[in-house]
């Protein structure tokens, strides 16, 4: 077990920082811009739709580097509208309107990632966003595969995300009532199947078999930095116990941490996942356009009250999994206990 000192903000008080640093950037939201708030993640997203044509005739040519262009602009599209669509519409980011928000959800998440979106929102939303590094919750463990070594999980496992998506969707389908089963079966057989005869009738692929090796290596481009941008941000920092896990406050200052601006992560995974996930926790129904323009304002407050703002590159949290992956990714991970804080 590891303790952490506490500080000052016990009970009341931690609530009363929380409320002060949502109101400091429900101000900024209020002065924000319909455009600001939900016009410029929309504008990526339909231009990635319609960025999907051009990408799709490429694969047409003969010329390598041409055929490589096409692959690289279907793989930027496919996880900007698997990754960053999804993730902003399970938390209805996207619109202020519920039922628009309910129909981005099935777009995104069933058509394009392949995968229910019941189980998404609850999963993501009320599980990993409600109990944030618990232990047995929020605490990131379906990421941990114990039965890989280190090589094989950061180097080799990415690749199957693709395959095991659809897979584990399929399994979920028993658990569901059996109309919201079959509908969900129809949308993700719908975004599978149109891949694929879009690879057939439109890329010309003469075989099933290379229309459907190209559907993998575009659906597997960005899995690498997918998988461990899912790790690096969570695991390895403070983990809480059911029974005594800390203020939201803490909770989040502690157990999330934001990587620096990568443009192409930045575009196709959105800044709530990578530059702005400390923001993104506290305020989860921000699109990822605010979660940047509240990210001073975040950062200022938590270094004002001397709480921990996390920040980390990519590759110094690569190396330390690397090197420490038996101690992340396998073992139990210590339990935190914040003194003076429960």
């Amino acid at each position: 077990m590891e303790t952490a000192p506490g500080t000052p903000q016990e009970g009341g008080g931690a609530e009363a920082l929380l409320s002060e640093l949502e109101a400091r950037v429900q101000d900024v939201v209020r002065a924000s811009s319909w455009w600001e708030r939900h016009g410029v993640d929309c504008a990526i997203l339909a231009l990635s739709l319609l960025t999907l044509p051009p990408g799709f005739l490429c694969l047409r040519s003969e010329n390598d580097l041409v055929f490589v262009l096409g692959i690289t602009i279907l793989g930027v599209c496919h996880y900007t509208l698997t990754v960053k669509g999804s993730h902003l519409a399970t938390h209805g980011a996207l619109t202020e309107s519920k039922r628009w928000s309910k129909i981005w959800a099935f777009f995104f998440v069933e058509v394009c990632t392949a995968f229910p979106a019941e189980y998404a929102r609850y999963g993501h939303v009320k599980i990993h966003h409600g109990y944030t590094n618990v232990l047995g919750l929020g605490d990131s463990s379906t990421w941990r595969l114990p039965c890989l070594n280190r090589y094989v999980y950061m180097f080799l496992a990415p690749l199957l995300i693709p395959i095991i998506t659809p897979l584990v969707a399929v399994e979920r389908l028993s658990n569901m009532e059996l109309r919201k089963a079959l509908r969900t079966l129809g949308l993700i057989s719908l975004g599978l199947y149109s891949h694929y005869w879009l690879l057939l009738n439109v890329s010309g692929f003469q075989s099933p078999s290379s229309a459907l090796v190209c559907m993998l290596i575009i659906r597997s481009l960005l899995a690498h930095p997918f998988l461990h941008v899912n790790i690096f941000q969570h695991i390895g920092l403070p983990m809480f116990s059911r029974d005594k896990k800390p203020r939201r406050i803490h909770m989040m200052s502690l157990g999330v941490l934001n990587l620096p601006r990568l443009p192409v992560l930045d575009w196709a995974f959105g800044h709530s996942i990578i530059s702005c996930h400390v923001e993104h926790h506290f305020f989860p129904r921000l699109s990822d356009n605010m979660c940047l323009k509240v990210k001073p304002v975040v950062s200022q407050f938590l270094h004002e009250k001397q709480l921990p703002y996390n920040e980390d590159t990519y590759l110094a949290r690569f190396w330390l999994f690397l090197n420490q992956y038996e101690d992340f990714m396998v073992q139990a991970p210590p339990i935190t206990e914040l003194v003076g804080l429960q």
